[in-house]
């Protein structure tokens, strides 16, 4: 896994457009990956993380209101309030995830395929708490169904 050099001033640092395009890519890249998993294995079966169940118990307690069905709200999100609260949440795991605060592509909701209008950019561990309840409630089974349907009609 590549690492960020000790002395990188993200602050600071020129925001060259080859740097955002690779940043870019990741993210595609991961939101490819993570739909090509739920292709093949149900998401009620996915582990996300090694810390999938303090993830959760931890979105719970800091976000009693949050239904995993719900579209995610992403004006709520993004205010100044949500990002406050997300930030606590979020460097919680700062020294037990990798990439915590990566941007990632996220759904809006779990009954969508990722599309211009129905993804979001959020950072990796707004990603994995999120991602985690709706799979812990099925709400992704969806994805492998619909794959496997379209596998025994192709053959």
């Amino acid at each position: 896994m590549q690492r960020v050099p000790a002395n990188f001033d993200a602050e600071n640092a020129d925001n060259f457009e080859d740097i955002e395009k690779q940043f870019a890519v990741k993210a595609v890249q991961h939101m490819e990956t993570y739909w090509a998993i739920l292709e093949r294995v149900r998401g009620s079966a996915l582990r996300l993380t090694k810390l999938d169940d303090e993830i959760m118990e931890h979105l719970q307690t800091d976000f009693p209101e949050f239904d995993a069905a719900v579209p995610i709200n992403e004006n709520e999100l993004k205010s100044a309030k949500g990002k406050e609260k997300w930030r606590k949440f979020m460097m919680a795991y700062e020294k037990k995830v990798d990439d915590y605060n990566f941007g990632t592509m996220m759904r809006v909701a779990p009954n969508v395929e990722y599309g211009r209008d129905e993804t979001i950019f959020v950072p990796r561990m707004q990603f994995y708490a999120i991602e985690i309840a709706r799979n812990r409630k099925g709400l992704n089974d969806w994805i492998y169904e619909k794959a496997q349907a379209d596998k025994a009609t192709r053959n």
